[in-house]
């Protein structure tokens, strides 16, 4: 009992500090370059597209995840905190760079420590973990890929606008540290 009430706090948890992030860490146009063109709406939209979608698909009975209720909501639990921290430990990484929106600060440079030294978006990476997490939560795997699909595809554009923003206003120090590290998962991609 007490492991499902921990995973259904850490799942209220989630969206909740991710509306705060929106509403804290929105970059100031006087202060920052905003590039973010639609990315942020896209991405919360994919994510109640997927919730969706798992929530609907959630009792086929065909696409159970193999393991027990209990085995997978620890696995769910893991995945979940294990995102949501290196998705916070990027964050706080970044500190006053850090925004929802796509914006390049007045100040801005190439971060690279902490997680940052391995890749160039941890806090991506870590959001997808927690999306994994989630997905496993719903004991399903046709649920858990509706769920990632379109939440990837968002995340994959929403890289490429930082990207692009970043190249352009840092040009070869980020295009050097782009040449050190792959984007999501160390050595991999």
């Amino acid at each position: 009992m007490m492991l499902y009430f921990t995973l259904w706090a850490v799942v209220a948890l989630f969206p909740a500090s991710e509306i705060v992030l929106a509403v804290v860490k929105r970059a100031n146009p006087s202060l920052a370059d905003v590039q973010d063109r639609g990315s942020m709406r896209l991405l919360w939209a994919a994510i109640s597209l997927g919730v969706a979608l798992a929530i609907v698909t959630r009792g086929v009975p065909e696409a159970r995840l193999p393991g027990s209720p209990g085995l997978l909501g620890v696995i769910a639990l893991v995945l979940m905190v294990l995102g949501l921290g290196i998705r916070w430990t990027a964050i706080i990484t970044l500190g006053r760079l850090f925004t929802v929106d796509v914006a390049i600060q007045r100040e801005h440079t190439v971060v690279e420590t902490g997680l940052y030294h391995y890749v160039r978006h941890p806090s991506y990476a870590g959001l997808l973990i927690a999306f994994v997490g989630l997905g496993v939560s719903f004991g399903n795997w046709l649920g858990m890929l509706l769920l990632l699909l379109p939440i990837t595809l968002a995340v994959g554009n929403r890289i490429l606008k930082e990207e692009r923003a970043l190249t352009a206003s840092l040009g070869a120090a980020y295009a050097s540290y782009c040449a050190r590290t792959k984007r999501l998962v160390p050595g991999v991609f």
